[in-house]
């Protein structure tokens, strides 16, 4: 319990998400459509064949930050662009974060990541995830972080219950070295009875060059079962700047995901 109480300012500060699209499937199906945010103002990409919300906003979680729809872009090339960039003319760190419309049941999810997200500053958050809610409940993350300490490690792997179960979140991390230049893939397969997840350096289909692999199963993870939206971000821990001063760029090359059979 004390262990758990010290978490929640860090639960707090980092999971709350204003942009939560509204569920209208059954967990039997592999992708269904989002009842949507029904807001003229939103924007929308295409992106690896699927269409995704972009954040715009002062003031919202998590951190809270301010996000910006022009820090999330779609190149020529098909390449999705999150940029944490500083604004001068509000003298405020703007952050980038996309939703997909679509909610995601059981299968095999993999990003491939063109970026140095194994140096990020200590103030900054790289998330590959699945979010619906209630906060602390309906979740799975990978996250690229150390949460304003350099001493943390730079990696995290997250499962949190389904809702209305006694369930506990999960969490596992590692300290990773990034090898053979800044590409990476990191893949976590979602079943009724498991969340695999796997980290690779450079791009692979198969589990070449593996740095890390965990598998949560029950009782000790109470599995998600509701179909859940994807989200991808980039943020700053606590709605600090970064400790370095610098903006940062990554490039989601892919997103790729595969039905449960």
């Amino acid at each position: 319990m004390k262990k758990f109480l010290l978490m929640l300012p860090v639960i707090l500060a980092c999971k709350v998400d204003l942009l939560q699209p509204i569920v209208k499937s059954v967990p039997t199906e592999k992708v269904s459509t989002v009842a949507a945010v029904k807001n003229t103002g939103v924007s929308t990409i295409k992106f690896s064949g699927y269409n995704w919300i972009v954040k715009n906003g002062p003031g919202i979680g998590p951190g809270p930050n301010s996000w910006s729809e022009k820090n999330a872009w779609v190149d020529d090339a098909g390449l999705l662009h999150l940029k944490l960039s500083y604004d001068s003319s509000s003298a405020k760190w703007t952050c980038a974060g996309v939703t997909s419309e679509k909610n995601f049941g059981h299968g095999t999810y993999q990003w491939m990541i063109q970026g140095p997200i194994s140096t990020l500053d200590k103030n900054v958050v790289t998330g590959l995830f699945h979010y619906l809610g209630p906060d602390g409940f309906n979740e799975l993350d990978v996250e690229f972080a150390r949460w304003g300490d350099v001493n943390k490690p730079n990696v995290n792997y997250s499962v949190y219950p389904a809702s209305g179960t006694t369930g506990t979140h999960q969490r596992t991390t590692t300290e990773w070295k990034q090898s053979g230049g800044t590409s990476s893939t990191h893949r976590y397969t979602w079943t009724n009875d498991a969340v695999v997840i796997k980290s690779m350096n450079g791009f692979h289909q198969d589990d070449t060059n593996m740095f890390f692999t965990k598998t949560f199963t029950p009782p000790a993870a109470t599995i998600p079962t509701v179909n859940m939206p994807v989200k991808m971000n980039l943020w700053l821990f606590r709605g600090l700047a970064p400790s370095d001063g610098k903006e940062v760029e990554i490039v989601i090359r892919s997103f790729k995901f595969t039905p449960a059979t």
